[in-house]
């Protein structure tokens, strides 16, 4: 159809002639109202930044000399990280003498890598900067969408078991009762 004959019939309907492919040969329009279909795309838009994550770069920090319980609280900081979408950086801190002895630091990073690898790769090997000894983990992307399904079913069930709970009666103050 052509431009002019177009325009007269969006004239005629009262909505807008919206050119959908430009690149097209003839180009691609079609009649709509311009108002609702931006109202309708920033809705999408906003939807999807909403249910994004932006990948941050969390830190947990160990000593060399960590006790058995602490490395598994640790490592439970970082697999609940990883599962949320970040990526960790696990630093090992030396003090003083404690750095001639950095084969320890490396040993205890590459257990953190051996019992994180299900759901996390090595982003940055091991390195020893200064004092502190540091590797990255980064969460694979399976196991975070698998992780974000679940939680988001939980979210759901919870809110469905509230909108289910029985109301109580509203409370009065003793002002309401005289008045």
């Amino acid at each position: 159809m052509a431009t002019f004959d177009a325009l007269r019939l969006a004239r005629e309907r009262g909505v807008d002639l919206i050119e959908v492919s430009p690149n097209a040969a003839p180009p691609v329009c079609r009649l709509d109202d311009y108002g609702r279909l931006r109202y309708e795309q920033d809705k999408k838009d906003r939807e999807t930044r909403k249910k994004s994550h932006k990948m941050e770069l969390k830190e947990v920090k160990l000593r060399p000399k960590i006790e058995e319980h602490d490395y598994q609280v640790k490592f439970h900081t970082a697999e609940r990280l990883l599962h949320d979408g970040d990526k960790v950086k696990v630093t090992i801190m030396f003090r003083g003498r404690e750095i001639s002895y950095s084969q320890h630091g490396r040993k205890l990073l590459d257990r953190v890598a051996q019992d994180t690898a299900p759901i996390a790769i090595v982003e940055r090997e091991p390195r020893l900067e200064g004092r502190n000894m540091f590797m990255i983990l980064s969460p694979k992307p399976e196991v975070v969408a698998a992780y974000s399904a679940t939680k988001a079913a939980h979210i759901a069930a919870d809110a469905s078991a509230r909108h289910h709970e029985p109301k109580s009666a509203p409370v009065r103050s003793a002002q309401a009762k005289h008045a």
